[in-house]
């Protein structure tokens, strides 16, 4: 088991796997099949949120997600828990606390031992254990690439439901993870990285976003996302484009891994990057080709976005500051622009 390297099974990494938004779009719109509205949907497939939402009784949803994809790093253990760890995010993405997950595991039986596959799984049990729910069941399939992940329900206040397209003119912009965990992943995967920074990019990919879950009751923070394989820019953008606005973003101020320019030199580039720059960088004005790399750098298991009532931007810094996290606004949500996102 010690020799074996899980990201040599597969084609991509973590969130890079996800197929392009421009290409995502095409699938989701091709108005192939009849659309069927329920009124207890708050959140649905129209939406491009982050999770699906159902109301209940009008005052209790549920939360419903799904996430997986193939293996950002060798270890079959962290492989299982970081997978395990950006499901989650989705549901804590929406203000949503977690009730239970299952898991969903595509293994190679062929090629890799069944015992490799009960350490990814003893991972994933193990973060739905530290978010305090049962990993409740799941199904699995012999397929040519390791894959898992979970499928996750949740439960929120209806009044309490977070989203996405929901940011106000002035709102300042946090992010609560750095950026470049796709670039590391990708060294990784090419034996260029350096095991200080893999670890920092594991560390960060290990941390759950549950501080989404009390956010909820935060009226000062008005939209909510995580960012995930479409990078920063993707889900800002989405959040620009859905809430009629743009950003000016400051881009010495954006969180960023200091390891980043080491690999951005090296040409350790995920395929994901390309293919997200492809899909939305004529949304975006930025003012070199590393800051592209930058913002379109797919992230598993990636951050908090959030936009903040600036009139109460200190007592959420402080707040979070409680919870553990050093945050900075790294921009604003203006008025709309030619440019859904200016960066300065």
């Amino acid at each position: 088991m010690d020799k074996i390297r899980l990201t040599q099974y597969s084609h991509g990494a973590g969130c890079g796997c996800k197929i392009a938004p421009a290409v995502l779009e095409k699938i989701l719109g091709s108005g192939n099949l009849p659309k069927t509205y329920f009124s207890g949907l708050l959140v649905g497939n129209e939406e491009s949120d982050d999770a699906a939402v159902f109301d209940l009784d009008g005052s209790t949803a549920i939360v419903s997600t799904t996430d997986f994809f193939m293996p950002i790093v060798d270890d079959p253990f962290d492989f299982g828990a970081i997978a395990a760890t950006n499901a989650l995010s989705d549901v804590y993405a929406m203000g949503a606390q977690p009730l239970m997950a299952i898991a969903i595991l595509g293994w190679p039986i062929g090629k890799l031992p069944a015992d490799v596959a009960a350490k990814v799984l003893d991972g994933g049990r193990s973060v739905c254990h530290k978010a305090g729910i049962p990993l409740a069941g799941g199904h699995s399939i012999d397929a040519p690439e390791p894959i898992f992940g979970l499928a996750v329900t949740g439960k929120v206040a209806v009044d309490q439901v977070k989203r996405n397209h929901t940011a106000r003119q002035g709102d300042r912009l946090y992010l609560t993870k750095p950026l470049g965990v796709g670039m590391v992943t990708t060294a990784e995967k090419k034996g260029l990285a350096e095991k200080e920074d893999v670890l920092q990019a594991k560390a960060s990919m290990l941390r759950l976003n549950d501080v989404g879950a009390k956010v909820a009751s935060w009226p000062e923070v008005h939209a909510l996302t995580d960012v995930t394989g479409f990078g920063l820019g993707g889900h800002l953008t989405e959040m620009c484009k859905r809430s009629g606005l743009s950003a000016a973003v400051r881009l010495d101020e954006v969180p960023v891994f200091d390891f980043v320019p080491r690999y951005l030199e090296k040409g350790c580039i995920p395929g994901g990057t390309h293919r997200n720059w492809d899909s939305y960088g004529n949304g975006i004005r930025t003012k070199s080709a590393s800051d592209r790399l930058i913002l379109a750098d797919p992230q598993t298991s990636g951050g908090l976005l959030m936009a903040v009532d600036p009139s109460n931007a200190i007592a959420f810094e402080n707040k979070m500051a409680d919870e553990g996290f050093a945050l900075q606004a790294f921009g604003e949500m203006v008025e709309k622009q030619q440019w859904l996102v200016s960066c300065e």
